[in-house]
């Protein structure tokens, strides 16, 4: 199947993958409104046509965490890639270096950050959870280092964990082995089992030495989970600025209050994000709360994401006040797909459709976008 866009790389993922690491993805807390409302609110502004300019080629590089980047967008952390497709993490990493965009590691991942680097040669950041057990958070950091990542994303909308009821249903994070019933599942899909036969039995390396964590990664994800810190509080950024060095960025910021906080505690960045709907169900959507918190924090970074499946949506973003879009179910459909030539697919395609609407609005660059963003993006 042809990838035109990012529904059609879902529909592909979606006869690929087993049912349950399908809705793993795909899926959103409770009822899901906040998921399908992060889509549906782009709805909320227009863009603002403009003709006869002679624009042919606008230059889409722009600035954002700290250097010159090729796109307005990068691929954000999504969990457990190297179920989607074998070495996932790094097929997608590798998508990212070839379009010199950065690519950043979920702490719960397949590969490494070590691999990762090692072995896609792009620029790569990481992503931390807070889990009560510093030691393997500093652990996790120290790796990081070693691997030359500079930023890291600290997640702060998930201590609490919601309920993904399709996740319930399939069983994710309860089986912590393969059972018959899961086999016979799995069974349905040979194309992606041989994928994982050829790349051997996943298990979430970040966690070799650690045997308490269990075999396998159906056994890791829920341990993990589990040991997510639930209390965390603003007072905990002092234990990261002291494990950490370099840039931080807090994801999971979606009121302007937090937003404030945030600045005043000197995070370099911040993420807006409601997790892609999987965390408060009923939340506003991100695109919606963006405005609000541009103008209350001025001279802080903003990034975003949730919700964004079209290079029209990055563009009007991008004129609300953002800084940089980050990617998640996006490129993961993709991956889940084909492999990295999807999620180069699907990156080839967003840029396509940035230029042609930056073209068409008459807005000769991504920087001119963001000088003049009221010029170019109207509420509808």
């Amino acid at each position: 199947m042809m990838l035109v866009n990012v529904a059609d790389a879902r529909q592909a993922a979606r006869r690929r993958l087993p049912k349950i690491f399908f809705d793993y993805i795909d899926g959103g807390a409770a009822s899901e409104a906040t998921l399908r409302a992060n889509e549906a609110d782009f709805a909320r502004w227009r863009l603002e046509q403009s003709v006869l300019t002679g624009i042919t080629a606008p230059d889409l590089s722009t600035d954002y965490l700290g250097a010159r980047r090729a796109l307005p967008f990068m691929l954000g952390p999504v969990g457990f890639l190297g179920l989607y497709a074998g070495n996932g993490e790094v097929l997608a990493a590798r998508a990212a270096a070839a379009a010199n965009i950065p690519f950043c590691l979920s702490s719960f991942s397949v590969a490494s950050i070590s691999r990762v680097a090692r072995e896609a040669l792009g620029e790569s950041m990481f992503q931390l959870y807070v889990l009560k057990d510093r030691s393997l958070g500093a652990e996790m950091l120290r790796a990081a280092r070693e691997a030359g990542v500079e930023t890291i994303f600290l997640t702060v909308d998930c201590a609490i964990t919601a309920m993904r009821e399709r996740d319930l249903r399939n069983g994710f994070r309860a089986l912590t082995r393969l059972t018959p019933g899961l086999l016979a599942r799995l069974a349905l899909h040979p194309g992606w089992c041989l994928d994982m036969l050829r790349h051997g039995m996943p298990q979430v390396e970040a966690l070799a030495g650690h045997p308490e964590f269990g075999r396998g990664v159906l056994a890791q994800a829920a341990a993990l989970s589990s040991r997510i810190d639930q209390g965390l509080s603003w007072a905990d950024l002092a234990w990261v600025r002291e494990n950490w060095p370099g840039r931080l960025v807090l994801k999971g910021i979606l009121s302007a209050a937090d937003a404030r906080e945030a600045q005043a505690m000197g995070a370099d960045a911040i993420v807006i994000s409601n997790h892609g709907g999987r965390q408060l169900d009923g939340a506003a959507s991100t695109i919606a709360m963006l405005p609000e918190i541009a103008a209350a924090v001025p001279g802080l970074e903003l990034l975003i994401d949730s919700g964004f499946r079209r290079g029209a949506d990055i563009v009007k973003a991008l004129g609300l006040g953002a800084s940089g879009v980050l990617l998640g179910r996006t490129y993961a459909y993709a991956l889940a797909a084909a492999g990295q030539a999807g999620v180069a697919r699907i990156i080839e395609a967003l840029t396509k459709e940035i230029e042609i609407s930056l073209a068409l609005m008459g807005c000769g660059s991504i920087e001119a976008l963001k000088a003049e963003g009221p010029r170019f993006v109207r509420p509808a």
